[in-house]
């Protein structure tokens, strides 16, 4: 019997409220970051009518001009005039920033978790009969992300001159046997220009947004049903219209509701946080396994305790689709990764200022640079595992802690 569903996901772009406190609390981090590579830094922001809060614990031996770092993105953002509804000149900042705590601080100089938590990593092959390539990524989560860029691309390079940089998107895709065989519903909703033709920017948005990024998918159909702006106007938006916090699109950042999440924002953490760097390598496990063909899809979950310098438990579910049983695929993650704090921050280099680009449009199934935890890089490794047994891998204990 075949079987049917919908999956929705949304994304967001840099001037929505809460992705203005991503950009700036990773901003301050990068900023950080290129003076002094093994700062301390747990940042978080909020924004409101006229003004931003920049709060958390922070320990360097270099100074950065935070206010100044701060205006300087919300500047970058777009706003930059009084008109739009937040302006980086006007709006006061208040910075209450204190070092980190000593306690803490203990357990990673002993190269420990600067935290506990649980860190999920998720990769799909389910877009891989699709003309596009979905870098191993869900299908509606990688969409609403590229959707979001474009409608921001579009802005920024004055092709649609009448939108504000606050917006929303939405994609539902419609799945037949584990595979994506429609788009259902795609929903942008643009800040605007308080005086702009909505009719025309429907239009405009239709014409350079979407039909750009969903046409070459093959999902688009004439029972896709497409809304723009749906309630009609939005001429209020940003932190005018609503409070924003750092760490409030956590679903966005990762998978949408294909999988689920630790709970815990990335953004404002420099990598000795598991919360950042434990997600960022049980992405680049789950990928590699997928990509090597030991699962058609496969989520990596990974905990760790404040100190211990060493995961307290690893573990692979392939969802009925491994080549192998989950049991030896975790084996296998065992044997070939290093999943330490440390491990993690020198395996994909994360003592850089590459954060703030991470801020916007997912932190994950994007084609960049800097981006190492999306390298395929252990797949050759990983396919030997085809043809050879696999042994049960027996880990040493862990050392250090409080």
């Amino acid at each position: 019997m075949s079987r049917t569903w919908i999956q929705t996901a949304e994304s967001v772009t840099p001037g929505h409220a809460d992705k203005i406190c991503d950009l700036i609390s990773d901003a301050i981090l990068d900023a950080i970051l290129r003076e002094d590579n093994y700062a301390r830094v747990s940042c978080e922001v909020m924004v409101t009518t006229g003004m931003v809060i920049v709060t958390g614990q922070i320990t360097t031996k270099c100074y950065v001009d935070i206010t100044a770092v701060v205006r300087d993105t919300i500047a970058a953002v777009g706003y930059n005039d009084p008109t739009t509804g937040f302006d980086h000149n006007s709006c006061a900042i208040v910075v209450m920033l204190e070092e980190q705590s000593g306690d803490v601080a203990l357990g990673v100089d002993r190269k420990g978790a600067g935290d506990q938590g649980v860190c999920v990593g998720y990769a799909t092959d389910e877009g891989k009969n699709l003309p596009i390539d979905t870098l191993l990524m869900p299908v509606p989560a990688f969409l609403a992300n590229r959707l979001a860029e474009r409608l921001t691309y579009v802005r920024q390079t004055d092709k649609l001159t009448s939108v504000y940089p606050d917006g929303k998107v939405q994609v539902s895709v419609r799945y037949k046997n584990d595979k994506p065989v429609a788009l259902t519903h795609v929903v942008v909703s643009a800040h605007h220009l308080r005086d702009a033709d909505l009719a025309k920017l429907r239009r405009d948005i239709k014409r350079l947004v979407i039909k750009p990024v969903l046409d070459p998918t093959g999902l688009m159909n004439k029972e896709t049903q497409v809304l723009i702006n749906p309630v009609g106007s939005f001429v209020e938006g940003g932190p005018r219209a609503d409070s924003g916090l750092t760490g409030r699109k956590i679903t966005v950042d990762c998978y949408g509701p294909a999988c689920g999440h630790g709970g815990s924002a990335f953004s404002g953490k420099d990598p000795t946080k598991p919360d950042r760097s434990g997600s960022y390598g049980a992405r680049w496990v789950a990928k590699n396994l997928v990509a090597a063909g030991l699962a058609q899809r496969c989520a990596v979950e990974v905990g760790y305790v404040i100190g211990l310098n060493q995961p307290i438990c690893v573990s692979v579910n392939s969802f009925g689709t491994g080549k192998l049983s989950d049991n030896k695929l975790t084996d296998i993650v065992n044997r070939e990764f290093d999943l330490s704090p440390a491990g993690i921050i020198e395996s994909l280099n994360l003592r850089r200022p590459i954060y703030a680009q991470t801020a916007v449009f997912g932190h994950f199934g994007r084609q960049e640079e800097d981006f190492t935890w999306e390298n395929l890089d252990m797949v050759p490794a990983l396919k030997a595992y085809q043809k050879k047994p696999v042994r049960k891998t027996v880990k040493k204990p862990a050392k250090g802690g409080k």
